[in-house]
């Protein structure tokens, strides 16, 4: 029977807040980029031996056949460079993996898309490709992508025949002792893997012999057999049979990944994968407020009361294990921060780099480039990171004159921009007031389905007689309520 969806999510997602997931991808992960699947591959090969790959089942001894055949692997050699070295962007879903804070990715791919997407996320990447690698780490990384059979880099070294898989111990041992050890320790989400692909029973057997019972659950989303509209008729009826007998054996490899600790989340179409990886996401960044705001005119509250608030916020955000994202912002970022590490001291247990992003504007000039060009990307990664955008007061002194702080728009515009919902807390006034009055002209657009069951909530952070707790307990009533959708 397979997994219910929900149940997937919530584990995974603990998995995740616990730092303990970790992504195998296979190679239906990479086709939509325009990289062949295992059949095409071999489909040239095949014909040289006047075989049809339509008709084999066992791709991996028909590589060997070929090894045999002509007696070296120059041909497959070559025929990974050329698949494999074509122009082609990571996908949606490369970019939706590389978003999530998980810091262990495997794959039996021979493509560097994986890679390729987390370094656009600005992650630093410790790639293993070899048993070289494995001995060496890039200090300060934020992910190691394990290349199970090897990279196009490294073509007569790829794992592609059956010799290859039967030799697999003696020449890349290490890796089946690091795949054991995140077995074991991690929660494992499979993608890109189907009936079809000749990897997967490979890396099952080597996950039951490397495992045996201490294993924990994982997770595999696999595309159930799709029924044919038309089922009368011969043709009908003969694509019914078919239907039944895929049908059959989806409950039977269903019921077999769960002895190697797999369960299925069966769905009806892949594209479905995109919208899990985005809940995914959302979830996560859901945990993450970033927290925007400066003062040089403290009114209309005052400095005493607004800085009681930015205390106050920052510690709610790490009591109501939320995680601070900020660019301390004159006048208003600093109480926030005191407030999130008075809260973080006082459990022994949390860590302040694992529970905040800090990022300081820096004011002198870069060597390269401009300051605006600096400060925009600083703004664009740290919102990035975020769920939630609370806005506080919002202003500055320009030429002896109190103005609306055009860095806090700005950061607002990039939160609409990356779906992240803003909280402006207009009680504050200044920039804050302003976008509260702008979100509140269409709740919807902001806060989608939910705008009606935060109306309430929304409407005291502009109120005039609202109390810091009263202000603060809409605040997280909403991140609460949205939380939950």
């Amino acid at each position: 029977m397979a997994t219910k969806l929900e149940t997937f999510l919530d584990a995974f997602q603990s998995a995740i807040d616990n730092q303990n997931a970790a992504v195998f991808v296979g190679a239906g992960l990479s086709k939509p980029s325009g990289f062949v699947d295992w059949k095409e591959l071999l489909r040239d090969i095949a014909k040289e031996l006047d075989l049809d790959v339509d008709i084999e089942t066992d791709l991996i001894a028909l590589a060997q056949y070929h090894e045999n055949h002509s007696r070296g692997r120059g041909r497959i050699n070559q025929t990974l460079i050329d698949e494999f070295t074509k122009d082609a962007a990571p996908t949606r879903n490369h970019e939706l993996l590389a978003a999530l804070p998980i810091s262990t990715f495997w794959t039996t791919n021979y493509d560097r898309l994986i890679e390729e997407a987390l370094i656009a996320a600005h992650k630093r990447i410790d790639v293993k490709m070899s048993r070289e690698n494995l001995a060496i780490s890039i200090p300060k990384r934020d992910a190691v992508v394990y290349k199970m059979h090897g990279d196009v880099s490294r073509p007569d070294e790829a794992v592609l025949t059956k010799q290859d898989y039967e030799t697999y111990n003696e020449k890349r041992q290490l890796f089946s002792m690091q795949l054991q050890g995140d077995l074991i320790s991690k929660t494992f989400l499979f993608l890109g893997f189907s009936f079809t692909d000749p990897n997967i029973d490979y890396i099952l057997g080597r996950i039951r012999a490397l495992v045996g019972q201490n294993r924990r659950d994982h997770y595999c989303l696999m595309k159930r057999p799709t029924k044919p509209a038309k089922t009368s008729g011969k043709k009908g009826k003969a694509e019914l049979a078919r239907y039944n007998y895929e049908s059959k054996k989806f409950e039977h490899r269903t019921e077999d990944l769960k002895v190697y600790g797999i369960n299925t989340v069966a769905l009806d179409d892949y594209g479905e994968i995109t919208t899990i990886l985005e809940r995914l996401v959302r979830t996560t960044r859901r945990k993450n407020i970033f927290v925007s705001g400066s003062a040089d005119d403290f009114a209309p509250l005052g400095q005493p009361r607004l800085d009681l608030l930015g205390r106050a916020l920052g510690a709610g955000i790490i009591a109501k294990g939320y995680n601070l994202v900020t660019g301390i912002g004159l006048g208003v970022g600093g109480s926030v921060l005191v407030g999130a590490m008075d809260s973080l001291y006082a459990k022994p247990v949390s860590h302040l780099d694992e529970r905040t992003v800090l990022r300081p504007f820096p004011q002198e000039h870069p060597t390269h480039g401009s300051r605006d060009d600096l400060w925009k990307r600083y703004r664009r990664e740290m919102i990035g990171k975020a769920g939630f955008a609370v806005f506080l007061s919002g202003n500055k002194l320009v030429g002896g004159s109190v103005v609306t702080a055009d860095g806090v728009e700005k950061e607002f515009d990039i939160a609409v921009e990356f779906g992240v919902t803003p909280i402006p807390i207009g009680a504050t006034g200044h920039a804050a007031r302003d976008l509260w009055t702008r979100v509140s002209g269409d709740l919807k657009k902001f806060y989608g389905g939910s705008a009606q069951k935060i109306s309430k909530d929304f409407n005291m952070l502009n109120s005039n007689t609202a109390s810091n707790d009263e202000l603060l307990a809409a605040v997280f009533n909403i991140t609460a309520t949205l939380s939950r959708t």
